[in-house]
């Protein structure tokens, strides 16, 4: 009779066993399965950095900030132990954009970056350069017209709008690289530090469906030099996103930026009062997550 207990009890353990690993394994792959594009612009002070990670994982970093900070923020926003970015994009050889990625090279492993090509003489950017050519990471030269594919199963893409152009002569914020990143019915549109001037190009050039975006990351730090009405109207976006720091020596952001878009309906979240400003869409709506 005991070891008829026994048994009985032998074979409830190993299917409780199975049953618990059974439960564990689909809890597991349904938090893992994901279905969200998120996009978080990094607070990293006076500077941009907005990172990218589309449904099947593939991660795209657009703008580094200025120092090792974007290290820790990444930590934030990245699966645990991950240690590579599939694409890195400068949009301008301004240090506030670019600089940390030397940290961010010297920590991951990056498979290719995306410039704008206007000219920097700076020893940081040498040195940027110079690392590139070491770890033999293939350096791109961003033109209108190319189409950066993340995940071709949720088609999760990044439309490359400006330059359309030689840009060498440009000044870096004329030359900035602007792209609208699109899942679905959703998108984002990126603008380093682009100018008024630059943004009249891209209203004449472009229809207005091509640069309607839900988000806009406001250019150049809400200045306003920036941000002119015809571009804010033709991009029609939900939200805007400034990436400015906490009671940075610039004034960032302008009063007349945040007139233009408040005239403009639109809701306008900023990193030096928000941190980290975090966003998921699920190809129909954006969401903004909050950070914890």
């Amino acid at each position: 009779m005991k070891k008829s207990v026994r048994l009985e009890f032998y074979f409830i353990a190993i299917a409780l066993f199975f049953l618990c690993g059974y439960v564990w394994h689909s809890v597991f792959v349904l938090e893992h399965e994901n279905t969200k594009l998120k996009v978080a612009v990094l607070d990293i002070g006076q500077g941009d950095s907005i990172y990218v990670e589309a449904p099947n994982g593939r991660q795209m970093l657009i703008d580094g900030g200025r120092t090792s900070k974007i290290l820790s923020r990444l930590s934030e926003v990245m699966p645990f132990g991950d240690r590579s970015i599939d694409v890195l994009v400068v949009t301008n050889p301004d240090a506030d954009h670019f600089a940390g990625f030397i940290n961010v090279l010297e920590n991951y492993d990056v498979g290719m970056v995306m410039e704008s090509g206007t000219v920097s003489t700076s020893k940081t950017y040498k040195a940027f350069v110079a690392l590139l050519a070491e770890k033999k990471i293939p350096d791109v030269l961003a033109r209108s017209g190319m189409d950066v594919l993340l995940d071709a199963k949720k088609n999760v893409h990044m439309e490359i709008l400006f330059p359309d152009r030689d840009v060498s002569h440009f000044t870096h914020n004329d030359g900035s690289i602007v792209s609208r990143l699109i899942y679905g019915a959703t998108s984002v549109m990126l603008t380093g530090d682009a100018t008024k001037h630059t943004e009249n190009i891209l209203v004449s050039k472009y229809p207005k469906e091509e640069l309607e975006s839900t988000i806009l990351k406001v250019g150049h730090h809400g200045s306003r030099t920036s941000s002119g009405a015809s571009f804010v109207k033709a991009v029609a976006p939900k939200y805007s996103v400034i990436s400015d720091g906490k009671n940075n020596s610039y004034g960032h952001p302008h009063k007349e930026t945040l007139d233009t878009l408040l005239s403009a309906g639109v809701k306008i979240l900023r990193t030096d009062e928000l941190g980290t400003i975090v966003f998921q869409s699920d190809g129909i709506e954006f969401m903004r997550r909050y950070q914890h």
